[in-house]
């Protein structure tokens, strides 16, 4: 039986690149060998691409990027070609692939750049597309159309580098501290952070500066923060709602992955009827942001019970402490069956976002 060629693509000039190369270790020491042929494709910090031959390992530590393992490549736009094109002594050649899975995080992979290079150069592609990518990594936009959806959202203002300072200061007085101040297209909490008076807001805003040239504000959400995995496209899946119990501060980089003060807990410490709602609420919202192959949906669940989206991730971490591949594990799924799910349905040209009835 002739293998699928699954081009992993790992690393990237996103800050995020340390957690590309952990989720990727997972992916692909997932994958099943006697169905998938891996075609590693390592993108450095500085954004150089190449084919890596070298052992997954040397990814997990950071070590890949070499002479020795390594050989300069590109992804070719040719729509004939589904290939990968290697780059060795001024000489040309090509490795055919059939597929692309990004395990890219942040910028320049989550938010449509590396799905339009995809779309362009005709491959399937295990994720979202270019447009639904480019609306979840807005945290502005996705807020608007979920809102338009009838789903609520905290309160939030958003500002450019022009911003005035009394004006700013008045938007953050009228949403009420706490407020949280984040990068409007950054992951992870890159950029993020809880500020508890106005004398901090404007060094908060210049930090979120950092990553990207939009600022959101946000209302703080009094509660606990709960998350569901969604699998699929015309039919959906999902995992068990999971729940973040964090003992100080909030669920910032370091918490996410190299947790000291939270606690995880799948499936989620509330009842059956909340858990479905929240579930209700998960498929509608990949719905509406046309999200496909999968994403994490997360959300902040009030003491009374309310239900608030807080962001969807259509490439959500897979690290040894990472939430999407826990509930679905939680769910009867394992992380190899998630895996080989992804990929069929983006070898499935069928697979479609379509709405049905009972999603609405």
């Amino acid at each position: 039986m002739k293998k699928i060629k699954v081009a992993i693509v790992f690393g990237g000039s996103s800050p995020e690149y340390e957690v590309s190369l952990q989720s990727a270790y997972t992916i692909i020491s997932s994958l099943d060998k006697e169905r998938h042929q891996p075609v590693l494709i390592g993108i450095s910090r500085k954004g150089e691409w190449f084919r890596f031959s070298g052992d997954i390992g040397k990814i997990k530590s950071d070590t890949w990027c070499n002479d020795y393992d390594c050989v300069p490549a590109v992804i070719s736009p040719n729509r004939l070609a589904l290939s990968l094109l290697l780059i060795t002594d001024n000489r040309v050649s090509r490795e055919s692939i059939d597929l692309i899975f990004p395990v890219l995080h942040g910028k320049y992979g989550e938010d449509g750049t590396i799905q339009g290079l995809a779309e362009l150069a005709g491959i399937p592609l295990v994720g979202s597309s270019v447009l639904s990518s480019a609306l979840c990594m807005d945290k502005e936009r996705a807020h608007k159309l979920v809102l338009a959806g009838g789903i609520s959202v905290p309160n939030f203002t958003t500002v450019g580098r022009d911003y005035k300072t009394d004006d700013l200061l008045q938007r953050a007085t009228d949403i009420g501290y706490p407020v949280f101040v984040k990068p409007v297209k950054a992951g992870s909490s890159f950029g993020a952070s809880r500020v508890l008076s106005s004398s901090d807001l404007i060094s908060a805003v210049e930090f979120a500066f950092q990553y990207d040239d939009r600022v959101i504000i946000e209302e703080n959400i009094t509660g606990i923060e709960v998350a569901c995995a969604v699998l699929g496209t015309s039919e959906l899946i999902v995992g068990e709602i999971d729940e973040v119990e964090l003992s100080n501060g909030f669920f910032d980089y370091a918490e996410k992955y190299t947790p000291q003060k939270t606690t995880i807990h799948a499936p989620a410490r509330i009842s059956a009827d909340k858990a479905t709602e929240i579930k209700d609420s998960a498929k509608k919202i990949y719905r509406l942001l046309d999200c496909s192959c999968f994403a994490r949906i997360d959300f902040f669940l009030s003491p009374e019970g309310k239900i608030i989206f807080n962001e969807a991730n259509t490439i959500p971490g897979f690290t040894k402490h990472s939430r999407y591949p826990l509930m679905m594990k939680v769910a009867g799924l394992s992380m190899e069956t998630v895996v080989d799910m992804m990929i069929e349905l983006a070898l499935d040209t069928q697979s479609q976002p379509l709405l049905s009835d009972n999603e609405t």
